[in-house]
């Protein structure tokens, strides 16, 4: 939960729509239940230095997917050195992991969120978490009442338990409840795909304009060859490193760092100034995501029959910008 520096509304794209696939509410509130035996711990937010605060209201989080698996990462994750993975808590919730297996698009975070009586937040858009860069958020209600209520861009949401919904969080939203139960929703953010967006009513699919959804090329196999060829060393744009930064700032004279894809075991990693920072997930043609991240921002290298290149590129819908670089052999 952070303030956004910009903005991008997806023509056709409503702020929020109902997905089509119901799930058993009996089930769902049994595995909370059983969750709830647990501490939860309060929200956390993430930016691009790591985790940077905790919700100041009642907003706790049991995480079912986190960075690396870990307990106790609360926040929505960013590009990191681990990804994505079930934790030790879904383990103890069957059907919930069951209703995971069942959304058609790569996981990234999975939360259970849980809105205290009393609890309010601030109004307040989630940066670059939206569909023109990579991101559906979807929410499937577990327990809830007329008292918990959800403002998309000023618009009431009360969503049924069971029930499967988009929400688009890069336009101003808040949460709010003023009864005395607490409200819990399964919050999942997930990689957009041509079948997610089949799950969309019809008519909404009509009117969206699919050109400015960012979707992923999901994660494709590198040969050994294409490996070794993708060792470069290269001078990178600082803020590039910063998925916070502001669209195109990376074209802009500044400072560089010394960069470096390497071998980490199996993996591919991006080094900077000696130290890594990012595991790479290849999306095809030697072209790389940050693990943990969207398809936002890539790093692709082009061997050529002479010195290689690397061309960095961000995108925001259908807008792309890219920097070629001049790299050398690792």
């Amino acid at each position: 939960m952070t303030e956004a520096t910009q903005a991008h509304v997806v023509p056709g794209l409503p702020e929020a729509a109902r997905l089509a696939l119901d799930f058993d509410v009996e089930r769902l509130v049994a595995d909370v239940a059983e969750l709830r035996r647990q501490a939860w711990n309060l929200q956390r937010t993430y930016g691009a230095d790591g985790v940077i605060g905790e919700a100041p209201i009642d907003w706790r989080v049991l995480p079912l997917r986190s960075p690396g698996g870990d307990l106790d990462r609360t926040d929505p994750g960013g590009p990191a050195l681990v990804d994505f993975e079930p934790t030790a808590w879904l383990e103890k919730a069957p059907y919930l992991a069951e209703v995971l297996d069942t959304i058609p698009a790569e996981l990234r975070s999975a939360r259970l969120m849980a809105l205290g009586p009393g609890a309010r937040s601030a109004d307040h858009f989630d940066n670059k978490y939206g569909v023109a860069w990579g991101t559906a958020r979807v929410h499937v209600p577990i327990l809830t009442h007329t008292e918990a209520r959800m403002y998309i861009a000023g618009k009431l949401q009360q969503w049924q338990p069971g029930t499967f919904w988009f929400g688009d969080f890069s336009q101003v939203h808040r949460v709010e409840n003023t009864g005395t139960e607490t409200r819990v929703h399964l919050v999942i953010d997930t990689l957009p795909s041509k079948e997610l967006f089949e799950l969309f009513p019809a008519e909404v699919r009509d009117r969206v304009d699919v050109s400015e959804i960012v979707f992923s090329r999901g994660r494709r196999p590198l040969t050994a060859e294409a490996t070794e060829a993708s060792l470069v060393r290269f001078d990178l744009p600082e803020s590039f490193a910063n998925w916070e930064e502001t669209e195109g700032e990376f074209l802009q004279p500044q400072k560089q760092l010394a960069a470096s894809v390497e071998r980490d075991g199996e993996h591919l990693v991006l080094s900077l100034d000696g130290r890594p920072e990012f595991r790479l997930v290849h999306v095809g043609d030697q072209e790389f995501r940050f693990a943990g991240w969207t398809e936002e921002r890539t790093l692709q290298v082009l061997p050529g029959d002479g010195a290689p290149r690397v061309v960095l590129r961000t995108r925001v819908g259908s807008r792309v910008q890219q920097l070629e670089l001049a790299a050398r052999r690792g």
